[in-house]
């Protein structure tokens, strides 16, 4: 496959050095050039170039060996590299290879991470109903400061004190982009986009009793919800509510 994406390099730069091609038109062909194939595991290069940020390897359901060759082969050609699910044998694992790789436990995201990218000077706000949502509240955080975003933390504000969020509302009313982490019936997303004028990512979680339904009550109520301008993402899915927030920040 190395050598197929070498051939291809080389034809593109035939075809500019031709005048076949201009500038743009090779850079939009080299974001479809072929990826590495690993056997196990298929690695897009060129995401960078499309997306403006690396695969991120979700751990999850991988063996530490795939994770370690996912990861060699990445850090051929990437900055910033994101492994997200990552239990601590798994850090162990990277720092044997890099030793840039800094772990975020709660988190559970590591980072190879080899220059600072600019900061942004919009800000994000990831705000949580409860202690126990900051798990996948820090996920999302991680992720977005990864990408180069400001990112404030409000946790533990939910509506059963409310008046713990409203002395926070300069926060949140100076934010780009808020994301709003809730479990149990998940109504903090609801009232906070009716506190504010930007976009609100609503992440519900599997935290609450058993009629919960492990995040699926929480996701319901932020499908339902009348305020405008909230998007949902999948439950627990911190990573990609910091990732697309740090997409519309940098808008």
């Amino acid at each position: 496959m190395i050598a197929i994406e070498i051939d291809s390099l080389k034809e593109l730069l035939k075809s500019v050095r031709d005048g076949q091609l201009n500038i743009d038109e090779a850079v939009d062909r080299l974001k479809t050039l072929p990826f590495e194939d690993l056997g196990f595991a298929k690695v897009d290069h060129h995401r960078n170039l499309r997306n403006g940020y690396p695969e991120v390897i979700y751990c999850e359901g991988k063996t530490n060996e795939q994770i370690k060759a996912i990861m060699l082969n990445l850090m051929k050609n990437n900055n910033n590299i994101m492994a997200t699910r990552a239990k601590p044998e798994v850090f162990d694992m990277i720092k044997e290879i890099t030793e840039d790789a800094v772990y975020y436990e709660s988190a559970r995201i590591i980072i190879v991470k080899k220059r600072e990218l600019p900061k942004t000077s919009k800000k994000i706000a990831v705000v949580t109903a409860g202690t126990s949502d900051i798990p996948v509240a820090e996920e999302a955080a991680v992720t977005a400061e990864t990408m180069g975003n400001s990112v404030e933390r409000v946790y533990d504000v939910g509506v059963a004190g409310i008046h713990r969020l409203f002395a926070k509302s300069e926060i949140l009313l100076k934010a780009n982009v808020l994301i709003v982490v809730a479990g149990m019936e998940g109504a903090l997303a609801s009232v906070v986009a009716g506190m504010v004028d930007k976009p609100v990512i609503a992440v519900p979680t599997s935290i609450g009793y058993g009629a919960n339904f492990g995040g699926l009550s929480a996701l319901l109520t932020m499908l339902n919800s009348c305020a405008s301008g909230i998007g949902v993402v999948n439950i627990d899915n911190g990573f990609g509510a910091g990732f697309l927030a740090s997409m519309i920040n940098r808008l």
